[in-house]
Order: structure tokens, then sequence, then C-alpha cells
């Protein structure tokens, strides 16, 4: 048996996977901000007990987490310590150079303090260049003084990043090892280990991250393991990696930096798979959740992976799908401003606590999630009755909002969700329009509790269908943990022009990656037929500032031939990309080896619908307001409409994690993978 789970803002997500009987059980339970292993320890036993089995019986938990991703976004990470090339104790002071906005310097920017502060900086005596050449041999009395300096102070953690280290990682690792002679408890980061590729600044600040949340980390992770013991659970503990893969416990409290986008990853996971099975190669993930909203593009079935991304207003260059995030979700909170008078909706949210004010815990301003009740979207009970929302709470709050401007509570709330869907619409456009995909040639995959609320009106305002409602939208993150598999990558730059180059040096090297690759493997104790290695070259025109990355097959590798194809390769890809082709040399910058070990799929059996007409899935009709209008709205069981049967909208189709709104002028229809499919009506005129 293998459990996902998923701490969201507002509810903590679990699947629970039988891959003998193939049953799959879900369940949802409130997160726990102030401690996130409550929600998940709370979460294990809900989900034990709904699935009749013993914690025991558990062998995998596949967890993906926000706890790096809050330290740095709330500022609550550890005193980090560093430890840079004497001359350069002010390289996270200047980063890029750069001000954000349009308006570059003409605008007011408040920078944030780096991750490590000036005074817990240290210049040490040494100096590599380039080639990996030492230029000024290491001092280790002065760098021995240094350290005892800075590790007394009261630091938590240690970063050690020196110029050119990642060329040669020697005084590196002479400093790592002064540090565990003298200072054994304070853990240390090493550049040439967490990234070993150049570019000054960007090496710095991910290993400084990488040690601002590592403290955190390790305690969290222990305490999950603490609370699932008492749970009677002994099962292996593994973390989602910010890329999709998976990493171990251990492993995650070492370089939890590969952590920071680790909650969309399982979104994008199971939409991937939802591509594959239903044959719809090109979607939009569309994953809304209590506190953001999380978009990504799905081509020709497969993700997008960037090499960097941004946390709050630190860049942190490690591999992640590509996913935008908005402060809009079911508890963002809607208010008028005061300087403008006018309506605006998030980006702060209602949380988990008091959360929305149809929760009933205590919340007083009305959120998106109000809006939905407001207008007859969303029914009076959830999570198939374990959860009654306060109605007629919920309408006061929102009346009183309205009352501001004028409107009553049905316009206000419609234009709640019309600002929260705008927002939304602004990512989306984002990853299609601006790259320039046409959103048209996409369906879209509504997931998270709240997507299946909004993604027909992102349908019709973009023109991507079908909309996909899988089988278990709700809790779709879990369910893609558990289809995760295990990734590594590993990296070594090495700038070279390729004319005249000669190629044995790169196969070389990727023969020593790849040994890395294996040795890790190994530690993670993935099953040789289950191992995959794939290749791949960072490659440039000389003078670029970024370089594209080139994959190469392992029969090109093994054959250890001349570079040709590779670059001819290079140029069909910056002609596709960007238009154009230089016929100037090519600059080699990185090699790059990702090891990958498969999981067993998921595969879930599809339940045979309970009724044999669409009459038999009626709940009840209730009025829901569409169009300026409240219209008789028939309520369905998701569970007994039938495959095939075309449900007409408008109507409102009920299942235990989520709430699906069909739109007048569209219809909903099941495909044989379980999978709701949303068209517009004109479709079939």
């Amino acid at each position: 048996m293998r459990l996902g789970v998923d701490v969201g803002g507002t509810f903590t997500d679990l699947v629970l996977h039988d891959e003998a009987s193939g049953r799959t059980v879900q369940a949802k339970t409130p997160s726990t901000p102030e401690d996130q292993s409550i929600g998940v320890a709370n979460g294990v036993k809900l989900i034990c007990e709904k699935a009749g089995v013993d914690p025991k019986d558990i062998s995998l938990i596949l967890h993906g987490t926000t706890v790096a991703t809050n330290a740095v976004l709330e500022g609550k990470g550890a005193r980090v310590g560093l430890l840079v090339s004497e001359g350069f104790e002010y390289t996270l002071h200047l980063a890029k150079s750069w001000t954000p906005g349009p308006l570059f310097g003409w605008i007011v920017m408040d920078k944030p303090d780096p991750l490590a502060s000036l005074k817990d900086t240290r210049g040490i005596p040494e100096r590599m260049n380039a080639r990996g050449e030492v230029v000024t041999p290491l001092d280790r009395e002065k760098a021995t003084a240094l350290i005892d300096d800075l590790c007394s102070s009261g630091i938590e953690a240690l970063t050690i990043s020196l110029m050119h280290a990642y060329a040669n990682p020697d005084h590196e690792r002479a400093l790592a090892e002064i540090v565990r002679e003298r200072y054994p408890d304070i853990p240390v980061s090493l550049s040439s280990d967490i990234l070993p590729e150049f570019r000054e600044y960007d090496r710095a600040i991910t290993t400084v991250m990488n040690d601002y949340v590592r403290p955190i980390m390790k305690r969290y992770l222990s305490r999950i393991e603490e609370r699932l013991a008492r749970e009677g659970l002994s099962s292996r503990l593994h973390i989602v990696r910010s890329d999709g893969g998976l990493m171990s416990a251990n492993a995650a409290s070492e370089r939890p930096v590969h952590t920071v986008l680790s909650g969309p990853a399982g979104g994008v996971t199971s939409t991937v798979m939802i591509a594959r099975r239903t044959g719809i190669r090109n979607l939009l993930a569309f994953d809304m959740g209590g506190t953001s909203t999380d978009v990504s593009v799905i081509l020709d079935g497969e993700p997008t992976i960037s090499r960097s991304t941004e946390v709050g207003s630190f860049p942190a260059k490690v591999p992640t799908l590509d996913v935008r995030s908005v402060g809009a979700g079911g508890g963002s909170i809607a208010d008028v401003s005061e300087l403008t008078n006018s309506l605006r909706v998030g980006p702060r949210s209602a949380g988990a606590r008091p959360g929305p004010v149809s929760y009933g815990r205590g919340g007083t301003e009305p959120a998106v999630s109000d809006a939905n009740v407001v207008l007859g979207y969303l029914p009076p009970v959830l999570l198939g009755g374990d959860m009654k929302l306060d109605v007629d709470g919920a309408r006061e709050a929102v009346a009183r909002v309205g009352a501001q401007l004028g409107l009553g509570a049905e316009e206000a709330a419609q234009g709640i969700l019309d600002i929260a869907n705008e927002v939304m619409l602004g990512a989306l456009r984002v990853i299609t329009v601006q790259r320039g995909y046409d959103p048209r040639d996409f369906g879209i995959v509504a997931f998270g509790g709240a997507g299946p609320l909004h993604a027909n009106a992102m349908a019709e305002l973009l023109g991507c269908y079908p909309v996909v409602v899988p089988t278990n939208p709700g809790v779709l993150s879990a369910l893609g943990f558990l289809e995760a598999e295990f990734k590594n990558e590993f990296v070594q730059t090495f700038i070279r022009s390729t004319k005249g180059m000669d190629a044995d040096m790169v196969w070389t090297r990727f023969t020593e990656l790849e040994a890395k690759a294996v040795e890790w493997l190994d530690a993670e104790e993935v099953p040789s037929g289950d191992r995959t290695i794939r290749y791949s070259l960072d490659l440039r025109y000389e003078q670029q500032g970024f370089e594209v990355t080139v994959d190469i097959d392992k029969a090109t590798v093994e054959a250890r031939g001349t570079l040709d194809g590779v670059i001819e390769r290079f140029n069909e890809l910056h002609e596709q990309l960007y238009g154009v082709r230089f016929h100037v040399p090519v600059e080699l910058v990185a090699l790059r080896v990702i090891a990958t070990g498969a999981t067993m799929p998921v595969e879930e059996t599809v339940t045979a619908s309970e009724g044999s007409d669409l009459a038999d899935a009626l709940i009840e009709t209730r009025p829901s307001f569409f169009k300026g209008q409240w219209v008789d709205t028939p309520n369905y069981d998701r569970a007994k409409i039938p495959p095939g049967v075309k449900v007409p909208g408008p109507a409102i189709i009920r299942q235990y994690d989520t709430t699906t709104v069909l739109l007048p002028d569209h219809y909903a229809e099941l495909e044989p993978h379980g999978n709701l499919l949303i068209w517009p009506n004109s479709k079939d005129a």
C-alpha cells in the first residue's frame, strides 16, 4: 500500500492506493499551519479508519510539503553563516544588480535583506580561476580563525561558496573538514555539492537557501516520523522534489532547496498521466486550492521543466516543473479598497484557520468560497456530509462588502468570482499566449478543491476545451505523488568552444557523472530494471548570455564520436525557439546526467456507475445564479452518472472531494477512464 500526502493551505489531502486490489481511498482533513505534522498524522489516522486497514500495512509514504517555501516566504528560516572568497563578501547584496518592474530605476524597490547577513559573512584568503587552477593558496591558519569567529557567534547552519568552486572544489572541502572537526553540530552545505555550476550569485543564493531552510526541514521531518511511529507506521517516507521526482526523507533534510516547489509537482505529474491515458496530449494544469492557484503547461504529453525558479524575491537555481502561482484560491479574502473604493480579491487568504465564513470556524471576512455558497454553486454540506456550511453567515458577509459598493449580495458575489477568475486567467495567459501558444489548442484539467468550481468559466474565457475533471480532482496532487518517480540531476560546468575541441573530453565527463548517478540510484535502493539515465548538453552561441539544453541519446554517448550531430541539433532547436540560427562558433557550457527510478503506476479501477440513466443521479434541484438570474439547477451525484450520457448545463455535479459547476450552453459526459469532460454546445452544432 502506498500513501500520498499533500499539505495545502486549507486542507491536507491523502490518497491510499492498494496495489493488490487496485482500490484507491481518499480523505481530507484541515491543515494545521502551526505544525503541519499534526494535520498529516490526523489525516493518516482518518484514512486508515476509512479504508479499514492497519497503519502497519502501509509500505511507502510519498509527501509533498511547503515547509521550505513557507520558511523563505515568511522570513522564518535559520541564521546562516556564509564563507566566500576574500573580496566577495557582498555577493548576496549585489545580487544581479537588477531592479525588478517595468520602470526599473524609476520605481521604489523595497529590497529584502539577504538570507545570510553581512555580519555573518566572512571572506577566506584563497582563490581559484575559472579553469580550477589555484591562484591564491588557501590560508588554513587565517581560515580557521575566521571559522572560529563565525561559528561561535550563534549561527545555526553554514554555507561555503567560493569563487569557481564548480571547477575545483578542493578549497571548499578543506574548509568543510575544518568546520566538521571543530563544530560537528553545525550543518554545512558546499556550493560545489548543491549547485556545481557557474554564475556566482545563483550558486551562492541557492546554497544559502538550502541552509536557511535545512534546520526547519530536519525538525519537521523528525516530527512527522515521530507522529507516524506513534500511529503504528514504520513506512519509508519519501519527499517530492520540485521537478516532480522523489527523494528520501534523509536526502530532503540535507538538500531541502530541491523541495521549494514540492506541493504543485503532484498535480502536474497527474496531468501528464491524464494526457497519456486520454490521448489529449496538450493540456493546461489548473490547480485551485484554498490559498493559491497553480498553473502549468503539458505539451505533447510532457511537462515543462525549468532550470530555475523564484521563491519570493530570491532565485533558486534548481530543476523545477514550470509552474506559475497566483494568490487566488477558495480562501482568498474579498474587501473594498480604501484608496480606490473598488472591490479586490486576494492575495490575503483566510487559510485553514479561521477559513471562509461559511466554514463556521470563526472567519468574519468573505472569501471566494463564500461567494460560491451565496450563488448556489456550493451545496450546504461538503465531504460527503462531514462538513456543514454556514450559508446565512456567508450571505451576510458578502452582503456587507456589497453594501459598501451599492450592490446586492448576488451582484457582490458575482463580482468576487469575476475578479478571482481574471487573476487566474492572467496566470494562464502567461504560460500560453506570452509563450506563443494558442490556448484554443489545449484542454484544461481542473483539480484542487476549488478547481472544478471555476474551470468551466476559465475555459469559456480562453476557449480551451475540453475541461477535464479527473476522478479524484480534490486530491489529485496527492494521487500524483503516488505516480512520481525517483529523480536526481548531476551536472558539471565545462565552458569550452566546440570548435576544434576533442569530443572525448565530453564523453569522459559523461562517464564520471553517470558513475555518480548510479551511486545515487544504489543509495535510493532503486531496482536495476526500473532505472533510466538520460544525457544532455547545455550549448550556446559564443557571447550569448543563456544556453539551450540539447538531449543526447545513450547510443551517441556510447559511440564516443564527434559532436557534429549534437551541434546541428542545437542549431535546429535555437531556430525553433527563437526563429534564427547564427553562423558563429558554438560554445559548450555544461553537461547533465539525469537519473530516474520508475515506480509502480497507479491503475485505478473505474467503478461502474450506480445509475442506469441521468435521473438516477439527481440528488435535488436547487436555485443557482447564472447570467444575472436565479435558475432552478439540478444537482447530480457524479458516482451515479452513466458513462456516455450527456449532462446538460446548467448543472452542479457533486462528489466527496469537490463540486463541479457546469455552465449554461455546455454539457458534460464521462469518458472511459472515468474523467468528466465538459464541452460547449457549439461543438456538436
